[in-house]
């Protein structure tokens, strides 16, 4: 399929690795919730209103005996403490934040215009006026939900930044905010992972969508392999895209002899460079798009996957 950079067609990529691209952010907020929750597991009990306690209780045997890893060092910070509940929010803020994004790719590619995949009918509904029409409504609420997210952070942090020292009931609050942020990326969840599980992928599609242009880079990456600097070999093939719009005909149809007269490193075989599965096997490196890395990439999250059920246990 195209890989898109400002939302213009750049280079070859396969399906798959454009897929993972979002499932590795999913991972970065997996392991935001895992930091969060070693960070927060910090007994505050023994602090009392504020001053602490006068009883001789042992706080270290407590935390163990609860299952916490230290406690609190100060009793006035820990009552007005709150940034728990905002790290917790902000998790959520950005797990909503690239749930978006993947429904936002995700509508675009079910359009008319694109036609990558097609949302299946559990998921889009139908219009109120335009019989024709079937509108991806799941993921333009998983849009919505991301913004109330944001909401949720906004307001406990603009909670929290009035109050003086220590506990006021404005913190009451935190509550709802907390709640509110779990259950709404809960829902956004679930619908993001109804969509990919039951929508259609159109491969044929995506194939009609590469062009000829797509192949400048690795027309650029030919010329390097052949000793041409990449600042010389990118200037090069931009004037071989300039002379192949002059003629009007794509970069595949300029005359080797044109090419040559244009860079003299240009050879009958700049001409395999024209296929593209092929040219895609060639970014083999690790993160890169080719089938070998994208295996790799799915061995990680499987690892990862492994894991976290093992952090679940706990």
């Amino acid at each position: 399929m195209p890989g898109y950079t400002h939302m213009q067609r750049a280079q070859p990529v396969l399906f798959s690795h454009w897929l993972l691209s979002h499932a590795f952010a999913l991972r970065e907020d997996c392991l935001r919730l895992i930091e969060l929750r070693d960070r927060s597991n910090i007994l505050p009990l023994g602090s009392g209103a504020l001053a602490g306690n006068p009883l001789g209780i042992d706080r270290l045997w407590l935390a163990e005996k609860l299952g916490f890893v230290g406690v609190t060092d100060n009793s006035m910070h820990a009552v007005g403490d709150r940034d728990f509940v905002v790290d917790f929010i902000y998790c959520c803020s950005m797990a909503g934040l690239h749930l978006s994004r993947l429904a936002e790719d995700l509508i675009i590619y079910a359009t008319k215009e694109f036609d990558f995949i097609e949302i299946s009918d559990e998921f889009s509904t139908g219009s109120s006026l335009m019989p024709q029409k079937r509108n991806p409504d799941s993921l333009e609420l998983v849009r919505g939900l991301s913004a109330s997210l944001y909401a949720c952070l906004t307001g406990i942090m603009m909670t929290i930044k009035g109050t003086p020292s220590t506990y006021n009931k404005d913190l009451q609050f935190d509550k709802q905010y907390c709640f509110e942020a779990f259950d709404k990326l809960q829902q956004a969840l679930l619908v993001t992972s109804g969509v990919i599980r039951n929508m259609k992928v159109k491969a044929q599609q995506m194939e009609a969508a590469l062009s000829a242009d797509m192949l400048a880079t690795d027309w650029a990456y030919y010329l390097v392999r052949k000793g041409v600097p990449f600042r010389k070999a990118h200037h090069y093939i931009g004037a071989v895209v300039a002379h192949a719009e002059r003629l009007s005909v794509d970069i595949n149809g300029v005359a080797l002899g044109d090419l040559q007269q244009i860079c003299p490193h240009f050879d009958v075989d700049i001409f395999k460079v024209a296929d593209y599965a092929g040219n895609v096997e060639k970014y083999d490196v690790i993160g890169g798009t080719a089938t070998q890395s994208v295996r790799r990439q799915l061995k990680v999250l499987e690892d990862f996957l492994s894991d976290l059920k093992k952090v679940d246990q706990i």
